[in-house]
């Protein structure tokens, strides 16, 4: 059985790989890499080992750790590992910073859950300093980070978050702010004129997380379901046992099937998805929930076949 797993877990790692470099060759601008610890649906825990691997086999793509758990990671090592991504990427590599919310990944790191928010707070400040390549002092020791981010000052990092106090945090510390509920820009961006700073870019529209071109909805979605609902639930009952507000409720499979966020559609459907919010949200998730690898490329290859000939720009997935 552990074999069995293994293969599986391998099969879908390099199909993540053909998939980002399949996405990278069609003009897509970026592609996202999260991260969670002890899931059991093939759910990365170590994105910055993913991204190297993402960097070798793409160009001109993004490369957005989007989130990246900030109180999981020593600081001065997460700074020589992201300068190192980003020289081996092109300057390709941006982050969105994150407090983690789950007991277990606390637990599992030894994080005191009631100190996340000051762990994210003092580790991107480490981040700044370290990317001057500059000696300074951390926890009474001497740090110096070589080489440098090949971008200026450094990678860009957003701030994830739910919160108001997040948005403050955000305006304070971070490039950006990227809020599960787009209603808390507007007290990110009053922080940010409160301090006499410019926001950063507004967040995008939401829109479906996942999109699956086919021909045949009702039967691609029999074979999806479960991955839908397994997602749906585990993020739900993530939040639920930590108390915090998030987009995941637990749901059957008809709530799932009407809500906006999973969309099984044909290519005109996809279509009408792109005219009615702009390709710039078009977001595919081909993996999502351990989806099996073959059913993904079934949709990637329908998509390039008689989607993407019929836009005028490529489309460019985005952070949700």
């Amino acid at each position: 059985m552990n074999i069995g797993i293994a293969a599986i877990e391998q099969r879908r790692d390099a199909a993540s790989l053909e998939m980002a470099a399949w996405a990278d060759a069609r003009g897509f601008s970026l592609v996202r890499i999260s991260e969670h610890h002890g899931a059991d649906d093939g759910y990365v825990p170590s994105p910055l080992v993913l991204a190297a691997a993402l960097a070798a086999r793409t160009t001109t793509a993004r490369l957005r750790i989007s989130a990246l758990l900030v109180p999981l990671h020593d600081p001065v090592r997460l700074a020589e590992d992201l300068a190192v991504l980003d020289n081996n990427s092109g300057g390709r590599i941006e982050v969105i910073a994150a407090a983690g919310y789950r007991r277990f990944e606390l637990a599992m790191f030894g994080v005191d859950p009631a100190t996340r928010a000051q762990r994210v707070t003092d580790g991107v400040a480490v981040l700044r300093r370290a990317w001057t390549g500059e000696p300074f002092t951390h926890e009474g020791r001497t740090v110096r980070v070589t080489p440098r981010p090949l971008q200026e000052p450094g990678p860009p990092v957003f701030l994830g978050g739910s919160t108001p106090a997040a948005a403050r945090r955000a305006a304070r510390i971070a490039d950006g702010f990227v809020p599960t509920d787009p209603a808390l820009y507007d007290v990110y961006r009053q922080a940010c004129a409160e301090r006499g700073t410019a926001p950063g870019p507004d967040p995008a529209t939401p829109g479906p997380s996942f999109v699956h071109v086919t021909d045949d909805p009702e039967r691609a979605w029999a074979t999806i379901a479960p991955h839908a609902v397994h997602e749906t639930g585990s993020y739900a009952a993530w939040l639920d046992e930590s108390g915090t507000p998030g987009p995941f409720s637990a749901a059957d499979l008809d709530t799932i099937r009407s809500h906006s966020a999973y969309r099984v559609v044909t290519p005109e459907g996809c279509l009408q998805l792109i005219d009615e919010g702009g390709v710039g949200l078009l977001v595919l998730h081909p993996l999502m929930g351990g989806l099996d690898p073959e059913l993904a490329w079934s949709s990637l290859e329908l998509f390039a076949a008689e989607v993407l000939p019929r836009l005028d720009v490529a489309p460019a997935p985005v952070p949700g």
